[in-house]
């Protein structure tokens, strides 16, 4: 990329939304926001697959001075066709973020998601279902503390995120907060592929803890519960509904078989994949 310290993180902007009824839709551009710096790349990957060339930046300064967020994560495109990019703060590193919004057609920048009168909190990450009317995001880190690595120290001190928020989809206000407790960090959230399913999963990086969160209850029920390791990914496999995810701290991945739907029984672990297991280094 032609700018350092952009901290590349997470890339996205697929076709293959499961909320989509359209399967026909094609997508040839790759969104790049940018963790530290702010910036957002919009990569053409589509129209020479071996030649992929960056064909818009949209600066920092115009994503603070429009929507005074920062520290820009995971990008998603909207229903109406639109792409949402969540965020962990502002621009001074606070844990005050949300969501922006670019065009889904001309990549402008329209500006911030969330209504006016709606809480500015940090999102890490964040999935949706249209027919649900439903938004959930996790909570982020406050990037001013931790900007310059993990430090055991920041524990007890409210830097790490530990709250799980529901949104009203078509009314971009939030709706109801799960407290995940202290120090928890929620990080990957995913709902199930179905579209008519109301219910999904969020890990929770430092407690080690995967929770499962579904419609019309008033708590969220504990759906599996690993080693206290840093579990920054989880994944939810199309075809067989297993779970997945990733442990940093160890490098190993592991999976599972989410619960009957109609039970709160924990998940089953059916295998951890270690770094000394497995062929190449783990990532």
């Amino acid at each position: 990329m032609p700018n350092l310290k952009d901290e590349l993180h997470a890339s996205g902007w697929s076709a293959a939304c499961p909320c989509f009824d359209n399967t026909t839709t094609k997508r040839n551009k790759l969104i790049l926001p940018c963790l530290i710096s702010s910036r957002i790349y919009v990569v053409d990957v589509g129209s020479e697959c071996r030649a992929p060339k960056l064909c818009k930046t949209i600066e920092p300064v115009d994503v603070f001075w429009k929507c005074n967020k920062g520290y820009l994560n995971i990008p998603r495109s909207l229903p109406n066709g639109d792409i949402l990019i969540a965020n962990l703060g502002d621009p001074s590193g606070n844990s005050k973020g949300g969501f922006i919004v670019l065009d889904g057609e001309t990549f402008e920048l329209k500006g911030n998601w969330e209504n006016e009168c709606g809480s500015s909190l940090s999102v890490y990450d964040f999935c949706y279902k249209p027919r649900h009317n439903v938004l959930v995001s996790s909570a982020g880190i406050a990037l001013k503390c931790v900007g310059y690595g993990f430090s055991p120290g920041d524990f007890k001190k409210g830097v790490f995120g530990r709250r799980l928020n529901v949104w009203n989809l078509s009314c971009h206000s939030l709706t109801q907060c799960f407290d995940l407790g202290e120090d928890s960090l929620p990080l990957s959230v995913k709902f199930l592929h179905n579209p008519d399913a109301a219910e999904g999963y969020v890990s929770c990086a430092l407690s080690g803890i995967v929770y499962r969160f579904y419609k019309c209850e008033a708590s969220i029920v504990p759906a599996a519960r690993g080693d206290p390791a840093v579990v920054s990914y989880r994944g939810i496999e199309k075809h067989t509904e297993e779970i997945w995810g990733s442990r940093e701290k160890e490098g190993g991945v592991w999976r599972g078989q989410y619960p009957d739907p109609a039970s709160d029984v924990c998940a089953r672990m059916r295998g951890v994949c270690s770094s000394t297991e497995c062929e190449g280094s783990p990532s």
